[in-house]
């Protein structure tokens, strides 16, 4: 892989400018005036923009009051807008004299028509939604405000139009390609063709790279892509016991470069192994890796879906869990062989759903978002709460205590749910 430039560059002031202001035109920066008449600027945060609106509300009911009683010939009704210094707006209506010259002194003034006119752009503002509004909207629904009826679909879609990142108008035909392809990465039945290597052992080794993982804090693709490689080359290549670790490895380095902006050096590999392989084994390796999966690298893993369908409803605590519990599968061979990773990160929601109790468990919005029905993905919920069951008490279980800590919600810790198929019926 070759070494990519950093953007070392140093950009050039053009003659005549000296040093520029860069951030003068910093589109969420608003001029206002405080009681004293002086000019201040602030960021336009979430809690200001929200005092803004209700401020601008309460305005607008005095401009239709003033309307409803009328005004006299020669006059018009103005709201003078202030700023006191603890970041307050405060709009008061009068009526201004129209034979009187305007006063030169810059007073933010306006007449009720233009303020009228002013509060339809910002309502049509409103309407398009930006990433600030998107992370107030998730927000909210964290807290429980944005509720989804059962019968009713939601289109979680909207709260991105305008954010080009997002890609929205490209979503649907990606993951039903993703549905479409991910048999074509689907793992099969192996362990009958290792003769050195069993279930425990592949246990062993995925909780390791569990440990390494969190240990580089890499990105949560990176350890479902390694998984991937791992069991993809161990089902069609018979290896020796002793090469199981470096297998792994090499999984996770070609995972990194898949992955990761920074990928660990090849120096921090071989430390974290114990010195166990060299870097010409490595490297070696992750030849006889690539080439045996002729480079075919860009696979649907369970965390693509889980992604998109935690945003139905976003709630962290449910999030986490959901993530815990389709991690449990990773350690778990027969959960990777047996079901597909949409059928996971499907059961995973459901499965979450039902241990918080978010009603509904499964609504109408995730059945058309995953293509699947409650009855499609109870046997692999099931199983998932099986794991949960036993995840406390299972050796090794670096990720049991990964779930345990506090940036994680402690999900590890809540009790599974206890009969999940009469939830089936809710």
């Amino acid at each position: 892989m070759e070494n990519r430039s950093r953007g070392r560059g140093k950009a050039k002031e053009e003659a005549g400018q000296g040093n520029r202001q860069v951030l003068g035109d910093i589109g969420n920066l608003e001029v206002l005036r405080n009681a004293e008449g002086k000019q201040i600027s602030r960021p336009i945060t979430r809690n200001f923009h929200t005092k803004l609106l209700a401020s601008a509300q309460a305005a607008a009911n005095l401009v239709v009051q003033a309307n409803e009683q009328g005004t006299p010939l020669g006059k018009k009704r103005v709201i003078v807008t202030t700023l006191d210094n603890g970041g307050i707006v405060h709009k008061q209506s009068g009526v201004q004299d129209l034979t009187q010259k305007p006063n030169p002194d810059p007073v933010d003034m306006v007449s009720s028509d233009d303020f009228v006119c002013e509060m339809k752009c910002e309502i049509s503002r409103r309407n398009v939604q930006t990433l600030s509004s998107t992370l107030n909207a998730q927000s909210k629904a964290a807290s429980g405000v944005v509720a989804e009826p059962a019968d009713q679909p939601v289109e979680i879609d909207a709260e991105n139009a305008n954010n080009e990142l997002a890609v929205i108008e490209y979503l649907d035909e990606l993951y039903k390609f993703y549905k479409q392809t991910e048999g074509d990465s689907r793992v099969s039945d192996y362990m009958k063709s290792q003769h050195e290597i069993n279930e425990k052992m592949r246990s062993i080794t995925v909780d390791w790279l569990l440990e390494v993982h969190n240990r580089f804090k890499l990105m949560p693709e990176t350890l479902y892509l390694t998984i991937n490689i791992l069991d993809r080359y161990l089902s069609s290549t018979d290896i020796p016991k002793k090469e199981l670790q470096l297998v792994g490895i090499s999984s996770m380095l070609i995972a990194c470069k898949y992955e990761e902006i920074y990928p660990p050096q090849m120096i921090d590999l071989v430390s974290i192994s114990n010195d166990a392989y060299t870097k010409h084994q490595i490297h070696s390796m992750e030849r006889s890796i690539l080439e045996k999966l002729q480079w075919y690298l860009t696979v649907p893993t369970p965390y693509v879906f889980l992604v998109r369908l935690s945003s139905v409803q976003p709630d962290k605590q449910m999030e986490n869990l959901a993530f815990f519990l389709a991690e449990l599968t990773l350690e778990h061979y027969q959960a990777i062989v047996s079901y597909s990773p949409s059928t996971i990160a499907a059961s995973a929601i459901y499965a979450a759903r039902c241990t918080l109790n978010r009603r509904p468990f499964w609504s109408e919005t995730l059945k058309r978002l995953s293509s699947y029905c409650t009855e499609q993905i109870i046997e692999c919920a099931k199983l998932l709460v099986s794991l949960q069951t036993s995840a406390a008490d299972s050796k090794p279980n670096a990720l049991y205590w990964k779930f345990s800590s506090e940036d994680k919600g402690f999900v590890a810790l809540l009790p599974p749910t206890k009969n999940i198929e009469n939830q089936l019926l809710m």
